[in-house]
This record gives C-alpha cells, structure tokens and sequence, in this order.
C-alpha cells in the first residue's frame, strides 16, 4: 500500500524513555568503538539531558517513535533512528524537518561511526573541518559539515 507520509512530531518529557532506548539501540549498532566506560559514561549524560532536550520525534506507522531528533540553533545536536528501521526514510524525515527549521543547519558526524557520514554527505552535506577528540577531549573524531543543498 501507499506509505504514510511520515510527520515529524513535537516531544515531551514523556517521550524521553523512549528516544534514549532509541539513542541506546543506534549507539551499539554503531558506535561499537566505543569503550564500554565512555559507553557508560555518555550514557550517563545522554540519560540526563533528554528528559529536558527539544525533543522532535518521527513515529512508525503504528504510533511509537522510531527516532528523534535534537537541534541546538542551527545545529543538529542529536539524529538517531531505530537501527531495526535504518534505511526506511526516518533519518531523512527527521532531516527534513531539521532543514526546515534551519536552512543552514550544521552537524558533527562521529568519524568512526557506521553509518553518519554517509548518511550526511549523501543528503547534501560538505565537509567543513575535522576535530580529533569529542567535546568532552574523548579519542573519537569529529566530522564538521554544514547543508550545502
């Protein structure tokens, strides 16, 4: 059948639980340089932050949220979708909507992570710079890109 247009919701505290199994799903799928004490470490904060983040979350077909997203300014601060639905459009829609609210949006994609930089570049983004450490000084290389359409 026809799919769903796939709306890109506004979150709320309530959806916080959700969005950090979601954070937790896509983080060990691709993420799996990191040490587990970094793992648990992040996790720590992410646990922290969501509640209290601008959550924008893309629902699957039945209702429950298979991704979100998190801007800061012109800034993707947070993009993570369900690993069991990668490559469904999610991550796009979630995109989308960041675009929207800023057209000359910006992203860190994690260097050694699976599936970021590919996903960013093929949607548009250029490479701006490169970090060799994680805001927090962590050995995890930084990708700088910026929407360049």
């Amino acid at each position: 059948g026809l799919r769903r247009a796939m709306k890109v919701r506004r979150g709320t505290p309530a959806d916080a639980p959700r969005a950090l199994e979601i954070w937790r799903d896509a983080v060990d799928a691709t993420h799996r340089f990191l040490t587990p004490e970094d793992r648990a470490e992040i996790d720590e904060f992410v646990a922290a932050w969501l509640p209290s983040a601008e959550l924008w979350l893309v629902d699957d077909p039945e209702g429950r949220p298979v991704g979100f997203l998190v801007m800061d300014g012109n800034m993707i601060d947070a993009l993570f979708v369900d690993p069991a639905v990668h490559g469904c459009g999610y991550g796009t829609a979630l995109l989308n909507h960041a675009l929207t609210l800023a057209p000359d949006v910006v992203v860190d994609a994690s260097e050694q992570a699976d599936n970021a930089l590919a996903f960013y570049e093929a949607r548009g983004f250029v490479r701006t710079g490169r970090s060799e450490t994680d805001p927090d000084g962590r050995p995890y290389p930084l990708i700088h890109l910026r929407y360049a359409g």
